[in-house]
């Protein structure tokens, strides 16, 4: 079985230069970085990528994924996004589907999104690299019977999908949720916001992660990172405590 590598997205920092964070990353004994495309590697600006990918296997780590704001949307160019996750050695990148909620969203909604979908797909597929959808709300992948009727109606191998907690969600039911998307997961995004968006240290929701990196592991294709995405207060100096609880549901020694 695969391990699931502990990692950090960057724009839990984004008020932060990317070596910084390398150094917090690093430090931490987190191995690998999904790179925000907002701030820290903007999309087009290969040389940046270039700088940022360097810097990151320099110090020893590996580049998670590339960390897009790709909406889906029918006019919107992939073509910068690719040309960043390429320059930066990202093999997956995340974006959105698309700006509307699944209970808002109308058949012709739903329609473009798929059809935008196929093919941002199959253009990352011809550079190979993957797409994940991030499992958000005001997204089509908001609950996971519409990412999953996403991912089917797609029907493209290389898309897969992100799961974190659902805001405000119990246990039992992000566990479903889990459950119902876990062999279609590439990654998890790692963090205790409870009871709506209030942010607390990992070891505030213990009952979520242990279950969550139980059921993984237990997976036969488990999410390859586990990524821990903001801290409280965004203070840099709860990095370190927040990677050794995380490594610790990953059972690897503190």
């Amino acid at each position: 079985m695969t391990a699931i590598r502990p990692g950090l997205c960057s724009v839990t920092f984004r008020a932060l230069a990317p070596e910084r964070i390398i150094e917090l990353a690093a430090d931490a004994g987190l191995e690998a970085i999904e790179w925000g495309g907002d701030v820290h590697v903007p999309p087009g600006d290969t040389v940046r990528a270039a700088q940022v990918a360097k810097a990151t296997t320099d110090a020893g780590l590996a580049v998670a994924s590339y960390g897009s704001y790709f909406r889906s949307g029918v006019d919107e160019q992939l073509a910068p996004v690719l040309d960043s996750a390429e320059a930066l050695g990202a093999d997956r990148i995340r974006i959105w589907a698309g700006s509307v909620g699944s209970d808002e969203a109308t058949g012709d909604d739903w329609a473009a999104v798929v059809e935008r979908l196929q093919a941002a797909a199959s253009e990352a597929g011809a550079r190979g690299i993957g797409l994940a959808l991030e499992f958000h709300s005001g997204t089509l992948a908001d609950t996971a019977p519409t990412t999953l009727r996403l991912l089917d109606d797609v029907a493209d191998p290389g898309l897969s999908t992100y799961w974190q907690p659902t805001v405000a969600a119990s246990v039992d039911t992000v566990i479903g949720e889990y459950r119902a998307l876990a062999a279609r997961t590439s990654a998890a995004h790692v963090f205790s916001w409870w009871p709506a968006k209030e942010r607390l240290p990992l070891r505030a929701r213990d009952s979520l992660w242990t279950r969550f990196f139980a059921e993984a592991k237990a997976v036969a294709d488990p999410p390859r990172d586990a990524l821990l995405e903001f801290v409280p207060g965004d203070d840099p100096e709860l990095l370190a405590g927040e990677a050794a609880a995380l490594r610790a549901y990953l059972g690897q020694p503190g």
